[in-house]
């Protein structure tokens, strides 16, 4: 790789971007201010010369013409021991070929907040150099989309972009003021209506268990009237995970606490009165992160809405111990689904890891244990 390229990748994308081409086009998050989110908290905001972006677009494609050549169908781990991926650079490259090729995410939090002309030029760029890519998504804040004309938003679909991520996190507005999302449900709803106007896909996110018990009804409910109004594409589930080091973190504990934390088995039931809320509808819910209790709570609205109920309450109606055995298994990764739990092998395995917890932590200290599990993936 040439040495005048600056080659930057950004830390985070959602995990349906995991087998794509990642192209930074800010660093870092330009609000900053959310109290549940950590990952910018320490780094300013900038955004990257378009010639440097454009520099990399180019390196890119170099690597990507020359892991053709070499057998891109190897894999990236393969082609690291063949010596032909060395770089971190090289690996996204390998790793979005061995993926396919065929999508792309712009990074870093809000890449909507670049100049038009701007970001137009680097769409052009991009597709000049990457023509067979079909899908390219980014991060957007719903404040920096509301302020934007639709006719502009338009215009970046016909350059390229397919689909905008939004972290609506809650629709309930004393929750968003709480947070400090730096949004309200009014902004959220024009934000949204305008993405789908222009044509693009809409994902948006919700965090499950971000009010705790005293909000969530009101985080459930105006939750599900915010995406009612805007009828996304996607709408994308991200269970509440707090550490110490989190700002939120004050609002669950120590003196000044004022909201209680939910146990699974209540964020389930907060999951379900949100998509029971859930009206007139055509979007995908997603349950696509390993933070989530039910990683197989996945359907389309309206016609698979009754199977989600069903899904939750299927849940909701086991026993506490076979409630318990599943929070384990899952916040050790060794299962997906409720239905996982009938291969004896994972059963057995499941049955063995919830005994050494309750070892280590007592009978009745299950939900503390797996919030310390999911603290891995924080």
């Amino acid at each position: 790789m040439s040495e005048a390229v600056e080659f930057e990748i950004g830390p985070i994308r959602p995990p349906s971007e995991a087998g794509s081409y990642l192209l930074r086009l800010t660093r870092n998050c330009p609000w900053n201010r959310c109290r549940f989110c950590r990952t910018y908290k320490r780094h300013r905001f900038s955004l990257r010369p378009v010639e440097e972006i454009e520099a990399q677009i180019d390196e890119m494609a170099r690597i990507r013409d020359r892991l053709r050549d070499e057998g891109e169908s190897d894999g990236p781990r393969a082609l690291v021991a063949r010596g032909l991926v060395t770089t971190e650079a090289e690996w996204m490259v390998a790793n979005a070929l061995a993926n396919g090729g065929r999508t792309a995410f712009l990074q870093d939090a809000d890449s909507l907040v670049m100049k038009p002309e701007n970001l137009k030029r680097v769409l052009v760029r991009f597709r000049e150099r990457f023509p067979e890519v079909e899908r390219i998504t980014t991060y957007a804040r719903s404040r920096t989309v509301a302020r934007l004309p639709v006719e502009v938003l338009r215009t970046y679909g016909e350059l390229g972009l397919t689909r905008i991520h939004i972290g609506m996190e809650t629709g309930h507005d004393p929750l968003l003021e709480l947070i400090k999302k730096g949004a309200t449900a009014e902004i959220h709803i024009k934000a949204g209506r305008k993405v789908k106007e222009a044509g693009l896909e809409l994902s948006e996110y919700i965090i499950p268990g971000l009010g705790g018990r005293e909000m969530s009804e009101g985080h459930a409910l105006d939750s599900a009237r915010v995406l009612n109004a805007i009828d996304p594409d996607f709408i994308r589930l991200r269970t509440l995970t707090l550490g110490p080091k989190v700002d939120l973190w004050s609002e669950f504990h120590g003196p000044e606490a004022r909201l209680t934390r939910q146990t699974d088995a209540e964020i389930v039931a907060e999951i379900r009165r949100f998509i029971e809320a859930l009206d007139d509808i055509h979007s995908r819910l997603v349950s696509d992160h390993i933070m989530n209790l039910l990683g197989d709570l996945e359907g389309r609205l309206p016609d698979e809405k009754q199977a989600l109920l069903d899904r939750c309450d299927a849940f909701l109606a086991l026993d506490p111990g076979e409630q318990r055995l599943f929070q384990v298994a899952r916040r050790a990764g060794l299962v997906n689904g409720l239905s996982d739990l009938e291969i004896p092998e994972v059963r057995a395995r499941a049955e063995a890891l919830l005994a050494e917890v309750v070892r280590s932590y007592g009978p009745d200290r299950i939900e503390e244990a797996c919030r310390d599990m999911m603290l891995r993936f924080v």
